[in-house]
């Protein structure tokens, strides 16, 4: 078997099976897979993680969630990474908060099916080294009067994928940027998994 093919597993009787990719602490993974729960179209079915100790791992397992640890190695490798996709019918990967780039072979496998969530209103403060706490202290920087979250499909470059959608919130001249990260933080956890959730729709019902 070819093993950058996906084997997706949508009809009307089985669910979409999502794989959410991690790196960190993983509150939109918990949020994610908390908003998901009982859901007649959608299973959070693995959440993978490039960090042993990434306490998303701990969240999800604690959810019931089956987790996977994926080091830089494995995840660039198709015969490791792909088989373990299949053996959970996953047919879509959100990104929240995973900071390795994605293989160009899991790209190709799953044509507009990975979306990644960025700290900022792309294209401000994308790309190599733009992440977390990094942007928040270069939207600071820049005295810019709004920040947000940005939703994007995944390319082979960095936070350069079509936007799909984008939340804003403003900004006074005395948040820190800890007041920025929190401020855009609560964008994440109110309309990600809402995002997540029209762009699975269309999906229900396929073969």
């Amino acid at each position: 078997m070819n093993p950058i093919n996906p084997i997706i597993l949508i009809n009307h009787m089985e669910k979409l099976n999502i794989a959410i990719f991690v790196s960190g602490s993983g509150s939109n993974c918990e949020n994610i897979i908390r908003y998901f729960s009982g859901s007649e179209h959608v299973s959070c079915a693995l959440v993978v993680s490039n960090k042993p100790d990434a306490y998303a791992l701990e969240r999800a397992r604690r959810l019931g969630v089956p987790t996977a640890v994926m080091p830089k190695p494995q995840l660039n490798d198709a015969t490791v990474l792909m088989p373990l996709l299949r053996q959970y019918g996953i047919g879509f990967v959100v990104l929240a908060g995973f900071l390795p780039l994605v293989p160009d072979f899991l790209i190709e496998a799953f044509p507009r099916r990975i979306v990644n969530i960025h700290p900022s209103l792309l294209p401000k403060y994308g790309g190599k080294g733009m992440w977390g706490h990094h942007v928040h202290e270069a939207v600071k920087a820049a005295g810019e009067t709004e920040t947000g979250m940005t939703v994007h499909w995944v390319t082979p470059v960095c936070d350069s994928g079509e936007i799909i959608a984008q939340y804003r919130v403003a900004l006074s001249p005395d948040d820190t940027p800890d007041d920025i990260a929190e401020k855009e933080h609560r964008l994440e956890m109110e309309y990600f998994p809402k995002v997540l959730e029209q762009l699975f729709e269309p999906l229900y019902g396929q073969s």
